[in-house]
């Protein structure tokens, strides 16, 4: 959608514009006209399936939610664009209410997330708005904004070190804050009070520079920040300098505060430059990642080779990748065979053997043999693109506590000016020293810190993130990293997730003694299926030369089996369930059955249901536990944490992989659409929920979960549903997930509880005139640097798995 837009009186009516896919005729248009036009508010519509835009003319009660719903409730769909912005000057939790507020007043924004750590925006848009528009209302609120790829480059461009005016302010500091240094030797050297103004002055006015323009803009936009306390209380204690040297003269050298007003700014500059370090830290996994994409790749068109850029690759181009190079696609492998490094990728330590068919991943290096690769994928749809994107998804939202530091961080700055006011009065009308009372009130101002609770929860999140990243673990948002802490239950699918999901056939019992005719039925039936039973199938009879009859009509009865018409008859396969309800009597090989379940093995039934349903078979498949499983279930229980299997499997065999692994419950003969309700009565039960699994078959219990954990090695329906991603298909990555987001949701109640305590004592101390104002600023910038520093410690962690 793009932004409203009106022009003429205020009565006038806005005008949207809405993208909307799903639309394939004149009949969608007029649906979707009709469906707009309901909407309370809405003049005229207009929908133009070329361009697939609707123009809605529309007055104040319309909205970009109530159109949208509009048009979903029709039975399309409006896709929501999302803009990422670098924002500057922000320096506290305040900042970040302030920048939401003004994005979020721009019409056609659904929501805005702003990351201090990061000094980012993500806006997530309703219609098509402008960047333009977004930019103006950031500047609006007193803050520049612009594009992030293109702050970005500008950044990187950027000629001065950094560091250069704390270098600066240090030098013109020193000679004011040496005599302190020198009194406990019994020195007593104080510079003339003009020399100190002429040092004071530029680290006051010039390299001060910055928290006078950031605390201009926010009285303009009638907010406070950081940088208005600060901007108070050194020009605070500079004034009363100023007046005292001009009042008394050079004479008055040991009655000045040039020294507090000067070592305040030093300080702080220091602590946002070492914060600004420190929050780099937290994005070099993103970095890490991005640093894993070649700049070009060599391309074989014909019989010829040639480098090209990356982005000139296309999908099918033919890459040749030398060894000892990074592969710069996605791929599969045509010929040649080697071994590929795949850790920054996978968090898979030991190198993977490739071979002619085997799928290699971008950015993974080639060791030890020459490697053809076919493409299947580039760009923004590569498996790494697609890692980047969820880490930087997890790290640019919010978790869900940050709402209760956003609502204190409003009122932040005006209760702690109110203090400073309070601090000055009370001291000055009790004592009559009215520069002990200013000083007073310029040690509260500037021991306040905003910054510290801004920063205490996205500095973790970045650091959980990135180093769960590292190791193979995808959280895809905050909200999941904050919500698996707490997991009491952890619900396993069982094939592909708990065994290697390559089921083979180990029996096939006719009912008639025709295991042949058994099998030729059973592999047609499969023919045209890529489920791993299926396979199974159809590798035994190829193996054993068996002819394969042609399928026709073939379907599949949803957590049931297939039904197909093979021969002129009607033929069923699948679970006893379905046989069940189809009549077919069992009675002949239900012992076979039974016992052959006892085991573990998962049985399937062949009838014919021409007439009356008649037994031809049964199936049965054995499936290997993967060897990290065992260890998976013993570190949930180690955490505390119960295990439960949920299968589709008869009961017998999947209670057999329950007592194999040590599983505190077993839910057998599930269906798909069943596995949702078993994961919410688990929920009443036990309270926090986490899901794992891989199939299409598993996406809504995995939505359903509190926590969904999806294995890489299944289905992109199945990545999508959950929240977390392991990148190896290894169970024990669960207990490292939980593990990562214990330790994550514990640095986040340090820092947000030494933060809290930080003000809680420091400003009360400030004003009970315990503390000077070069103290109160050294432990200002140290308390921002302390939080972002504890958070760093998560990137010490070491996975188990």
């Amino acid at each position: 959608m793009s932004s409203p837009s009106t022009s003429g009186a205020a009565s006038a009516p806005a005008t949207w514009t809405l993208p909307v896919q799903g639309m394939t005729c004149a009949s969608c248009v007029g649906r979707v006209e009709r469906a707009l036009r309901a909407v309370p508010g809405v003049r005229e519509a207009t929908v133009n399936l070329a361009t697939e835009t609707a123009q809605v003319e529309a007055d104040a009660p319309a909205d970009a939610a109530a159109l949208r719903a509009a048009i979903e409730k029709a039975g399309y769909e409006v896709p929501q664009e999302s803009v990422d912005l670098r924002i500057a000057g922000m320096t506290c939790a305040s900042c970040v209410a302030r920048v939401e507020k003004a994005l979020l007043r721009v019409p056609g924004v659904s929501s805005a997330e702003v990351n201090l750590a990061t000094e980012t925006a993500r806006v997530q848009l309703g219609s098509r708005v402008d960047t333009a528009a977004l930019i103006a209302a950031v500047e609006r609120a007193g803050y520049e904004a612009s594009p992030a790829l293109a702050a970005a480059a500008a950044e990187k461009a950027r000629g001065w070190p950094e560091w250069w005016p704390i270098a600066a302010a240090v030098v013109l500091s020193a000679p004011l804050v040496l005599p302190m240094l020198l009194m406990p030797f019994g020195i007593h050297w104080m510079p003339d009070g003009w020399v100190q103004f002429a040092l004071a002055t530029p680290v006051q006015f010039w390299l001060g520079a910055r928290f006078y323009r950031a605390a201009w803009k926010a009285l303009r936009a009638r907010a406070g920040n950081m940088d208005l306390l600060v901007a108070l209380g050194t020009s605070s204690a500079y004034g009363l300098s100023l007046y005292q040297l001009l009042r008394h003269g050079s004479g008055a050298a040991h009655h000045l505060y040039f020294e507090a007003s000067a070592v305040v700014i030093t300080l702080v500059l220091l602590g946002k430059w070492l914060e600004g370090r420190a929050k780099r830290q937290t994005t070099e996994a993103i970095r890490a990642l991005n640093a894993l994409r070649p700049e070009v790749a060599r391309v074989r068109r014909g019989n010829e080779e040639s480098e090209v850029p990356l982005s000139a690759v296309r999908v099918d181009d033919l890459v040749v990748v030398r060894p000892g190079e990074r592969i710069p696609v996605d791929g599969v492998v045509v010929e040649g065979a080697s071994q590929v490094d795949e850790s920054l990728i996978t968090g898979e330590s030991l190198p993977v053997a490739k071979r002619e068919q085997d799928p290699v991943t971008g950015g993974a290096v080639n060791a030890d043999g020459l490697l053809l690769v076919r493409t299947t994928a580039v760009g923004a749809e590569s498996m790494l693109a697609r890692i980047v994107r969820l880490v930087e998804s997890a790290q640019a939202k919010k978790a869900p506590i940050q709402r209760l530091v956003d609502r204190v961080s409003e009122v932040f700055v005006p209760v702690i000016v109110a203090a400073a006011l309070v601090t000055l009065a009370a001291w000055g009308l009790s004592t009559g020293d009215w520069e002990r009372a200013i000083l007073n009130a310029v040690a509260v101002l500037v021991i306040a810190c905003p910054c510290a609770l801004g920063l205490a929860t996205p500095t973790a999140i970045m650091a959980g993130t990135g180093v769960a990243a590292r190791h193979g673990i995808l959280i895809k948002d905050a909200e999941a990293l904050e919500v698996a802490h707490n997991i009491k239950v952890v619900a396993f699918d069982k094939t592909g997730t708990l065994t290697e999901g390559k089921p083979e056939l180990v029996a096939a019992e006719p009912a008639q003694g025709d295991r042949a005719g058994l099998l030729a039925l059973s592999a047609a039936l499969q023919s045209g299926s890529e489920h791993p039973l299926a396979r199974a199938v159809i590798v035994a009879a190829g193996r054993e030369d068996i002819a394969v009859p042609p399928a026709s009509q073939v379907r599949a009865v949803a957590g049931r089996g297939v039904a197909a018409i093979v021969e002129g008859s009607q033929v069923r396969l699948g679970s006893g369930r379905f046989m069940e309800e189809l009549g077919v009597d069992l009675g002949a090989l239900a012992a076979q059955a039974a016992e052959l379940q006892n085991e573990g093995r998962t049985v399937s039934w062949v009838a014919r249901v021409d007439g009356a349903p008649a037994l031809v078979g049964l199936l049965a498949f054995g499936d290997t536990l993967k060897e990290t499983a065992p260890a998976a279930v013993r570190s949930l229980h180690d955490q505390g944490i119960r295990s439960v299997l949920v299968s589709g499997d008869n009961r017998g065999a999947a209670q057999a992989i329950g007592r194999q692994l040590g599983m505190d419950d077993v839910r057998a003969e599930v269906l798909p659409e069943q596995k949702a309700e078993v994961i919410a009565e688990l929920r009443q039960g036990s309270g926090v929920v986490a899901m794992v699994g891989d199939g299409i078959n598993d996406a809504p219990a995995l939505a359903a979960a509190d926590v969904g954990i999806a294995m890489s090695t299944g289905t992109d329906v199945a990545m999508h549903a959950a929240g977390v991603t392991l990148m190896r298909g290894n169970p024990a990555l669960v207990a490292d997930a939980i593990d990562i987001s214990r330790r994550t949701y514990a640095k986040i109640r340090q820092n947000l509880f030494w933060a809290f305590a930080y003000n809680v004592v420091g400003v009360p101390l400030a004003a009970l005139g315990l503390l000077s104002p070069i103290i109160a600023g050294a432990a200002m910038a140290l308390s921002s640097v302390s939080v972002v520093s504890n958070a760093l410690l998560l990137r010490r962690w070491k996975g188990r798995a």
